[in-house]
């Protein structure tokens, strides 16, 4: 899964490197097995976010992209279009996407982050609930998150020393950092479709798609 998620970012028009990141001996030797280039990083990190900054912390590079491994259908078209989001507002420290919701079983699935935006395309919110709730009782649209930041390098390596709140703590979604400390969050919309591999069951999932090695025994 690690390698696909390499290889279709590799073909993102806007990376200039891609380096993986980990505080885990078996990815780091898996990533060097495929060729990739790999950063062992500190194990007390708070999130993902976290081990970027320090992964870009010796990097001299403008902007970051932060994709999470267990995104193997990251679309790299979709990259791009987050890239470019921060690189035409010089005023917006992060970036990121979301999609429509088509299948209505991931509206009430926890491990579906939700997103609602202002009518500037910034995030108001992200949930692991149905959001916006629809109160006359329509099918509303709903927004997916999906797990892909863009960070100006400054606000990346300033990330760490802002405070964790309790929005925070309770969604356990490491983006709310930057909403509950008053930074804007860019979030573009993409038509490219992404599965998070979060359980037994999205691994099934996502294995369909690919190769037999991918399955659980």
């Amino acid at each position: 899964m690690l390698q696909h998620v390499y290889e279709r970012a590799s073909q993102a028009r806007y990376l200039s490197k891609l380096i993986i990141a980990t505080d885990d001996d078996r990815i780091y030797k898996a990533a060097r097995s495929f060729g990739a280039a790999a950063l062992m990083t500190r194990s007390d990190h708070l999130s993902g976010t976290d081990r970027v900054a320090e992964a870009a912390s010796s990097d001299p590079a403008a902007a970051i992209v932060n994709i999470q491994g267990d995104e193997p259908l990251i679309d790299p078209t979709a990259i791009d279009a987050a890239a470019l989001a921060l690189l035409d507002d010089p005023d917006v420290p992060m970036a990121t996407l979301k999609k429509v919701i088509e299948d209505r079983r991931e509206i009430e699935d926890p491990n579906v982050v939700k997103v609602v935006t202002n009518l500037a395309g910034d995030a108001i919110y992200f949930s692991r609930c149905a959001i916006p709730f629809t109160r006359d009782g329509g099918r509303g649209v709903y927004y997916k998150h999906l797990g892909l930041y863009v960070y100006r390098r400054e606000f990346l390596l300033a990330y760490s020393n802002l405070p964790v709140g309790p929005l925070e703590r309770r969604e356990r979604l490491e983006q709310l950092r930057a909403l509950e400390n008053g930074h804007r969050v860019r979030v573009v919309e993409t038509e490219c479709e992404s599965l998070g591999v979060d359980t037994p069951e999205d691994l099934e999932r996502v294995a369909a798609l690919f190769e037999p090695s991918l399955r659980m025994p």
